[in-house]
């Protein structure tokens, strides 16, 4: 019975007027990688981790999927790795928006949340971002590349997408992305200072992006660059547990399921799902 409700709520039913709506956006691309590709492959992965019998629709909180709001599943956007992907993932989140649902999208590689950002922006204003990562992605052009996945948070603070970026899990900051940072404003809580109260939650409009590898590789191995020293799944959750007002849309990306043990990571990305759409539900987005 309960894998029958998740089954249909995950493909697309029309929510009463009084639950929010959270649609969720496959972003299969990984071609703005820069070390491994197999990150495309990862929204079908979540998708089949969330829709497993091994868990329940419930999040922490208590807040159901299917009860306390509804997810509507739009399948995966069909990109084609050349320049007009951006566009077609900036299309995708303003018909989401139109609709009334607030879009989660499910990567692939970091490039995708600067479309995703942008489209945003242009319907809520600069919005407030926070970001969970073992990098600051604030590259100003990697390997020749301004899109990529080093770079969205770069291209995000240039065009003034953002008005404040609080980034924690971050262990990797060399000279570059240290000056970068101080050039655009960014709030980072690297890990060496880390505890999950000193992280500043913005308020909205607040948009949330999850890379997977910000994780310490013993809670989730299937990401492409490795990074130890990183917060436990639990530190993660208290930090997430702080937002209280509503969330305009979240991205979870960098799951490269090839690099997974038994599923544990798409297993954590599942669960990421149902703890983000709490905060639309609880928020009564």
């Amino acid at each position: 019975m309960r894998g029958a409700q998740r089954a249909a709520t995950s493909r697309g039913v029309i929510a009463p007027a009084s639950l929010p709506r959270l649609r969720l956006i496959g972003l299969p691309t990984d071609s703005h990688s820069s070390f491994l590709r197999g990150a495309a492959a990862a929204p079908a992965t979540i998708r089949a981790a969330l829709a497993s019998d091994h868990a329940n629709d419930s999040a922490e909180s208590g807040i159901e999927l299917g009860t306390d709001l509804v997810v509507e599943d739009a399948g995966d956007l069909t990109l084609r790795e050349d320049d007009d992907d951006p566009a077609r993932i900036g299309a995708a989140v303003r018909a989401a928006v139109a609709d009334g649902a607030v879009p989660i999208c499910l990567g692939g590689d970091h490039m995708v949340t600067g479309p995703i950002v942008a489209a945003m922006a242009a319907v809520h204003g600069p919005l407030n971002i926070l970001h969970f990562d073992a990098h600051p992605d604030l590259y100003e052009d990697f390997g020749g590349d301004p899109l990529s996945h080093a770079s969205p948070f770069a291209r995000i603070m240039e065009s003034g997408h953002a008005k404040r970026l609080v980034q924690f899990g971050v262990r990797t900051l060399n000279r570059h992305c240290r000056a970068q940072a101080e050039r655009y404003g960014v709030e980072i809580v690297e890990m060496r200072d880390f505890a999950p109260e000193r992280v500043p939650i913005p308020d909205a409009p607040l948009y949330i992006s999850i890379d997977m590898d910000g994780f310490d590789p013993a809670f989730a191995p299937g990401v492409s660059h490795h990074e130890p020293g990183g917060p436990s799944s639990r530190e993660f959750l208290q930090v997430l547990h702080r937002v209280t007002g509503p969330i305009v849309g979240a991205d979870i990306v960098e799951l490269n399921p090839a690099r997974d043990v038994n599923g544990v990571t798409a297993t954590l990305a599942a669960k990421l799902v149902r703890e983000l759409a709490a905060l639309l539900a609880k928020a009564g987005v």
